[in-house]
């Protein structure tokens, strides 16, 4: 009885342990595939344009995947919300699978763009899916145990996409680099299938909102293609990227205008009046800027001024993953056995500042070991944030929110990331342009930024010297913006308030059961 009883108070049943371990497994396996198939396809690129040609359109290969899983994102979070969360996520993982046999069999580079979009659509659901269905199983003070699992498998993907991808495209072919999703699929198919039991939804008619939908989605595509075509297709001043600009700050006013009317919006702005919720989107924003520009740019630099191999890139990130991992790991312990979390935005904040300007120091005569330890500074800044921003997200909002806010806050990051490769890129690339420039890099000005360090070993001292010099300028550039942006991050954390997680109140404790007693707490607190 006692359990039925905390059962509704929670609005959730109180699955065993070992139950929610299998499942959390099963999703873990489901995050991975969609963590891994950028980063093995990247490693394919190569032999996809030789195989299929359309060089010219060999971005559209991965800019397709992301916005689709960008525009999706929330969607998926909301009819989660509206028609439960197993059977939407059973359908982005079938949709995912569909998108990864049909860009394997892709006969030129026009239906592999189209078919990459389709994965990415439903890659958007199976990152939220994950997120939102450990949000549903697990109260947000049990949450942090699992924290190490989630950073070990996006430290799993990033060190062995690369791997993974190079090793079956040399072997198997790059087909084989889309159906590998196939067999980890079936896997977590079948296991959330047999293991995942959550409340069933009451029946009710739903009003779907789908102008909200199509103006979100209209915004964050023209969002995407600014930060993914501006100083690279088009100059950021060009008709195209003014005209996107104007599109998509359109499309997000009459978004905001709809969703206040919206029977059923797709997007509760009310979720928004929740200061530690506004406070966590802005630190996720940032740490998806910082993190994957630093993803980008750190193997870029290792390989041209350092002088490592291409072939190990995966590795030369572990330093800053494998110290984002254990703190995470330690950070989500902390949290569980103290229900105590403010101090970790702060100290993250602080570390991801810092590592930052370390790396931005960075020069032609930093060794492998120094880089190394501003990569682990780095990555235990990240390792705080990472899944702090999702837990304390997930607490400040009402369990029927769940999906929405899980939504919300992987949008925020994945926007962040496109805002950070786009910044930092285009002045990296600048940088580079106008160093070589002024060293007399003559022929090398325009393809600065795609050299190796196999081909730097056949150039002329001087060339090399001077292309060294260059990314080592560039590089120094992008940090130091990177670090003066997630300055941000810092002050947003500082206004964090500590409200008591959910699963730290007895049983009965709440008002009745319709929702726990944090995110009451929470709202009563913090509204802004």
């Amino acid at each position: 009885m006692a359990e039925l009883n905390k059962a509704a108070a929670t609005g959730k049943p109180e699955p065993q342990p070992r139950n929610v371990r299998v499942v959390v497994l099963a999703l873990m396996i489901a995050m991975l595939l969609a963590m891994l198939d950028n980063l093995i396809v990247g490693t394919a690129m190569p032999t996809i344009v030789g195989d299929l040609g359309g060089m010219e359109h060999l971005s559209w290969v991965v800019t397709a995947y992301t916005l689709a899983t960008a525009a999706s994102t929330p969607i998926w979070g909301k009819l989660g919300d509206m028609y439960g969360r197993k059977g939407v996520f059973l359908t982005s993982i079938v949709i995912f699978l569909i998108g990864s046999v049909l860009s394997g069999m892709a006969q030129d580079m026009g239906q592999l763009i189209g078919f990459r979009a389709v994965q990415g659509l439903g890659a958007g659901g199976l990152m939220v899916g994950v997120m939102a269905i450990i949000g549903d199983l697990v109260p947000p003070r049990e949450r942090g145990r699992y924290q190490g699992m989630m950073a070990g498998v996006m430290a799993i993907a990033m060190i062995g996409g690369p791997l993974v991808g190079g090793t079956i495209t040399d072997h198997l072919g790059w087909r084989w680099s889309f159906y590998i999703n196939l067999p980890l699929g079936a896997v977590a198919l079948a296991m959330v299938t047999m293991v995942l039991h959550l409340p069933r939804k009451e029946r009710a008619r739903h009003t779907v909102d789908y102008l909200g939908a199509a103006l979100l989605t209209v915004g964050i595509t023209a969002i995407v293609l600014v930060t993914t075509w501006g100083g690279s297709e088009y100059d950021w001043g060009s008709a195209v990227i003014m005209e996107l600009i104007a599109l998509g700050v359109a499309s997000l006013v009459g978004f905001v205008f709809v969703e206040t009317r919206a029977a059923e919006p797709i997007m509760p702005l009310h979720i928004f009046r929740n200061l530690n919720f506004t406070l966590m989107s802005v630190v996720g924003f940032m740490a998806g800027f910082v993190m994957f520009g630093a993803v980008l740019f750190l193997p870029l630099f290792q390989q041209s001024v350092q002088g490592a191999s291409a072939t190990n890139s995966g590795l030369l990130l572990l330093p800053m993953l494998l110290a984002m991992m254990i703190v995470s790991l330690v950070a989500g312990r902390i949290t569980t056995s103290t229900g105590r979390y403010k101090v970790f935005p702060i100290v993250g904040s602080v570390l991801m500042v810092a590592g930052l300007f370390l790396l931005a120091s960075m020069d032609t005569d930093t060794t492998r070991l120094v880089s190394g330890v501003y990569m682990a500074v780095l990555g235990a800044g990240m390792g705080f944030l990472m899944q702090i921003t999702m837990l304390v997200a997930q607490n400040s909002v009402e369990l029927k929110d769940m999906g929405v806010a899980s939504s919300s806050t992987t949008l925020f990051r994945t926007l962040g990331s496109s805002f950070g490769v786009a910044i930092m890129g285009a002045l990296f690339t600048g940088q580079v342009r106008d160093e070589m420039a002024a060293r007399g890099g003559g022929g090398l000005t325009e393809q600065s930024a795609q050299l190796d360090a196999a081909s730097l070993a056949k150039l002329p001292d001087a060339a090399r010297e001077a292309y060294e010099y260059a990314v080592a300028s560039g590089t120094h550039l992008a940090f130091l913006v990177g670090g003066s942006v997630a300055i941000v991050a810092l002050v947003a954390a500082l206004f964090v308030k500590e409200v008591p997680l959910r699963g730290t109140a007895k049983p009965g404790a709440d008002d009745g059961g319709a929702a726990p007693a944090g995110p009451a707490a929470a709202k009563e607190s913090q509204t802004v």
